[in-house]
């Protein structure tokens, strides 16, 4: 007499694949030979066992239902031996562990990678602000078959060595005795579908190659490295999925003039001895427009006058930081006749002026100084 597999794991013929699986991991539980080493115990877990592995497969549920011998084919094995013939190994784990196997088909659609370019923007631009137009090269979803990878007029189909499935079973000996395992179908690499005549336009992959321009608004104090994100613009995906994100990297040119440290400017006027020791006012072509640094009297070589609010404008929060101006006071290196006589009497009405000798550590005169830098001392 047939073995009424629907009376051992408790649930009726009309079950549900849910129904069947909850008794089988409510069963196993309680009837693994870990749990309950009794004898009749085990003999009981190979009977759940044989009755699930056929339950569970709907191929050879309609044979059984049919009142064929579903373990007769290719896989079968009895239950014969310690744990003939799980259903599925993964479902043992399940029982005990909670975790769900993922079986069945995999989508052809899947999301798109990430991508990224490098933009050079200037000083002004990464100071201020501004919009600019970009071309990127990434894959978009194909126009003739919009992302199906089937040719016009035809459609994917179900594979016929796993028959939707995504996966092939094979039975395998083991010291548990037969073990069913599950892998991708090879045919249709788990996908459950086939094409079997593909786009032309794409090979079958859903997507193609193709340069587009997009606008990138850069905002005020951006930096080299700031990157912008650009969500949905992307690589798309494998058949025709959803569009990684585009992320925008910033390079900033060099200044002939400035240097940018952080959110503040530096730059470097070069003045004459005489400017420095009057006083003037040098015209400097700033970000803002022309400036006037007012250089004041007896300011010294390497001084610095901040411009304040003429730098970078800062990325969060407002406010722009520093224009930070640094002085180089010139020595003349060659003077004529009238001009050393002129400051030799300068010298002598400063007082600085003493005999080559006569001068103390740190005390020598602006005329020796002068004529050491001529001499090239």
């Amino acid at each position: 007499m047939a073995t009424d597999y629907y009376a051992v794991l408790g649930v009726p013929r009309d079950a549900s694949q849910d129904q069947i699986k909850k008794a089988f991991r409510r069963l196993a539980r309680e009837l693994h030979p870990d749990v309950n080493p009794d004898p009749k115990t085990q003999e009981r877990f190979k009977e759940i066992n044989a009755a699930y592995e056929v339950l569970s497969d709907p191929q050879k549920k309609q044979v059984y239902d049919l009142g064929g011998d579903p373990m007769s084919g290719a896989g079968g094995g009895g239950a014969g031996g310690f744990g003939g013939g799980f259903g599925n190994f993964s479902d043992i784990m399940d029982a005990f562990f909670g975790t769900a196997s993922q079986r069945g088909p995999r989508s052809r659609t899947r999301r798109g990678q990430d991508a990224m370019i490098r933009l050079d923007v200037e000083l002004s631009e990464a100071a201020f602000g501004t919009t600019k137009d970009i071309q990127v090269d990434t894959a978009v979803v194909c126009t003739t078959c919009s992302g199906e990878g089937a040719a016009p007029g035809t459609s994917a189909q179900t594979c016929d060595m796993c028959r939707g499935r995504g996966e092939v079973s094979q039975v395998t000996r083991s010291f548990l005795g037969q073990v069913m395992t599950s892998r991708p179908c090879p045919q249709c690499q788990g996908f459950g579908t086939v094409v079997p005549t593909p786009c032309p336009e794409c090979a079958g992959d859903g997507r193609i190659r193709s340069r587009r321009t997009l606008t990138v608004k850069i905002p005020a104090g951006v930096d080299n490295g700031t990157r912008i994100q650009l969500a949905g613009e992307g690589e798309v995906g494998p058949g025709g999925g959803p569009a990684g994100d585009l992320y925008v990297e910033i390079h900033e040119v060099p200044h002939p003039v400035f240097q940018r440290r952080g959110d503040d400017m530096h730059c470097t006027v070069t003045i004459p001895m005489t400017a420095a020791s009057l006083g003037t006012k040098v015209p400097l072509e700033t970000l803002d427009g022309m400036e006037e640094v007012d250089i004041r009297p007896g300011t010294q070589s390497g001084q610095s006058i901040p411009l304040h609010q003429r730098g970078v404008t800062h990325l969060r929060g407002g406010g722009r930081g520093d224009l930070i101006v640094h002085v180089e006071v010139t020595t003349p290196t060659k003077l004529d006749p009238e001009q050393e006589e002129l400051l030799r009497r300068l010298s002598k009405l400063r007082g600085e002026e003493r005999p080559i000798g006569e001068f103390k550590p740190g005390q020598q005169g602006l005329f020796s100084r002068l004529k050491d830098a001529f001499n090239g001392r």
